[in-house]
């Protein structure tokens, strides 16, 4: 029961990092306001970034590299942290379109960010699995 359970994390992790680094491409303009003003290349830290995540994403799917993409994935996610801090120092709101209750971005950064983290160490077993 433990296996699949496993397997099913590590779909539902490769799926989710795989179409959140697509979307990277497709809607640039949603990832945008979330970079911080003081990163100089906005654009170029949007797209290096959707190809990251795909490249994990491939990464977690390959026995042979999933320890090393599960790495990567849990410090890319470290790496995005300050963007989530700016998200909370500028309200919540960074945009129109993208604006939610500042108890809403808390919970994004001091809960749901280290569960994130948990669910990509969870599929890092290579062993029959």
């Amino acid at each position: 029961m433990e296996i699949i359970v496993i397997i099913v994390l590590r779909v539902l992790l490769i799926t989710f990092y795989a179409f959140a680094g697509i979307y990277h491409f497709i809607n640039p303009e949603f990832y945008y306001p979330l970079i911080p003003d003081y990163l100089p290349f906005p654009e170029l830290i949007n797209y290096l970034s959707g190809f990251v995540e795909i490249i994990l994403a491939i990464g977690v799917a390959i026995q042979k590299t999933r320890l090393l993409a599960v790495k990567g994935i849990i410090l890319m996610l470290i790496a995005f942290i300050p963007s989530h801090i700016y998200f909370i120092t500028e309200g919540g709101c960074m945009s129109e379109s993208l604006c939610v209750p500042l108890w809403v971005a808390w919970v994004r950064l001091v809960l749901i960010h280290p569960l994130l983290i948990l669910w990509a160490w969870s599929v890092r077993k290579t062993n029959k699995v």
